[in-house]
């Protein structure tokens, strides 16, 4: 047998352990579904270190001709799908009705009332602390939702439960450095760009037009000379300028903020307080 056949037969013996044993030195960090276990599983990971994250988005509220009815939906599952690679938290399932009084002129638009949107959050986080978990993390893609989660976060640090929430205006500097239109928040350059990138089989091109008529008090109306920012279609902006590159920038730098918002929750002291 020759010296060079010997050493390659040693290799494929000695080689695959080795590389196992360098994977082994590096585990992935990765998140668990609440809802694919059984509650005897569930009671070993619901500990007192356990990050609960709490994804948050509409699945009945408008976006234009263009978008989804389920397009907030649509983005909160992204983003839960990756924190779940990325993150040892517990994922709870997608909360998908909210306090949205902004849009409630556009059929197939819904609401809850704002003391019932933060109750609803309020109650799951109570009934989750009871097991052990006292920090929660909700994958917020609103923003007149973020009145509800603050009321809730007031309501729960009493209870030493901590709960934080993504404000998607974190990546304002992004976008407002890549963004071409003239005005809009909603609909518009930025959220279909994101969408185009998140989920592009649910965003239909064809259909989109600027609809942009300055800024006024209130939510958004079908009626001109109405109360309210007039938008015919349902969009607040621009989305005929819209690209996948642009919402992949705004989208990765949103996970990146995520990401590092969830590590620092798991970080914060808790008290001891007894739950409600």
């Amino acid at each position: 047998m020759t010296k060079a056949l010997l050493a390659l037969l040693l290799c494929s013996f000695l080689c695959p352990p080795l590389a196992l044993s360098q994977k082994r030195t590096r585990p992935r960090q990765e998140g668990v579904l609440l809802e694919n276990l059984t509650w005897i599983e569930a009671e070993k990971i619901l500990t007192s270190e356990t990050v609960v994250v709490i994804p948050l988005g509409a699945a009945a509220k408008e976006h234009g001709p263009h978008l989804k009815l389920k397009n907030d939906w649509l983005m909160a599952e992204y983003l839960k799908d990756r924190v779940l690679r990325s993150s040892a938290v517990v994922v709870v399932p997608t909360i998908n009705y909210s306090f949205y009084p902004a849009f409630v002129e556009y059929p197939g638009s819904t609401t809850l009332q704002l003391e019932t949107a933060r109750n609803m959050v309020v109650d799951l986080c109570r009934s989750l602390a009871r097991y052990g978990p006292r920090r929660f993390y909700v994958l917020n893609t609103g923003i007149s939702t973020m009145r509800a989660l603050r009321a809730a976060a007031d309501l729960l640090g009493p209870d030493g439960i901590l709960l934080r929430f993504t404000d998607l205006r974190v990546v304002d500097p992004v976008a407002k450095a890549i963004s071409k239109e003239e005005g809009g928040t909603h609909a518009d350059e930025i959220e279909t760009s994101m969408m185009l990138y998140m989920a592009p089989k649910s965003v239909d091109m064809r259909k989109a037009v600027k609809d942009y008529h300055g800024n006024a008090p209130g939510g958004l109306t079908r009626k001109p000379g109405g109360s309210g920012v007039y938008s015919p279609t349902g969009i607040w902006g621009d989305p005929t300028l819209a690209t996948r590159e642009k919402g992949r920038r705004v989208t990765e730098a949103l996970i990146t903020e995520i990401l590092k918002e969830i590590e620092d929750l798991r970080q914060t002291p808790v008290s001891t307080s007894t739950v409600r």
